[in-house]
């Protein structure tokens, strides 16, 4: 029921052409009723036009992009979607999934998660430095269906959190 209504709340926020840009636990509040709203706006933007960069430094490290923690400065509203997935698994877990202590530790635990990206997967990245970084990681299958699938008997709940926690954000 939380995830429906923080999908809810995201698309009606994206609708507006507004990406949130730091989505985590602590933005969401629950009325004791169960309702749920999406709060603090501070990193908020609208939409850029395309091709138009804007800052990569958003988003609480843990639930922050790939596409951010490579230094992209072109994004969407998917940083939004990648960030509702991780609260999703959190909720499933009862407790946080990645917890990098750096933007670089973070990076590795993602790929640990999700698998390194292929070549195609990685053609959005900005710099070519990230995918290097990217290359020297060792090579990993997406282990969210062995990680997450025991907090969950729905096999639609692992599907939607596989889609979710994509690499290549145009996926």
């Amino acid at each position: 029921y939380f995830l429906y209504q923080m999908l809810r709340g995201l698309k009606w926020i994206h609708s507006g052409n507004v990406i949130h840009r730091d989505l985590k636990p602590s933005n969401l509040l629950v009325k004791s009723n169960c309702d749920l709203a999406i709060c603090d706006f501070g990193l908020a933007r609208g939409v850029p036009e395309k091709g138009a960069e804007m800052t990569d430094y958003v988003q609480t490290r843990w639930y922050r992009a790939p596409e951010l923690l490579c230094d992209n400065q072109l994004y969407d509203k998917k940083v939004d979607v990648w960030g509702a997935g991780l609260i999703f698994a959190e909720l499933l877990r009862r407790e946080p999934v990645l917890q990098g202590k750096d933007y670089f530790d973070q990076l590795e635990k993602i790929v640990r998660l999700i698998g390194r990206p292929s070549e195609d997967d990685m053609k959005h990245l900005q710099y070519e430095t990230a995918r290097k970084a990217l290359r020297r990681m060792r090579n990993t299958k997406n282990q969210i269906r062995s990680l997450l699938g025991r907090h969950t008997d729905n096999p639609l709940a692992i599907d939607l959190l596989e889609k979710m926690l994509t690499f290549n954000p145009m996926k």
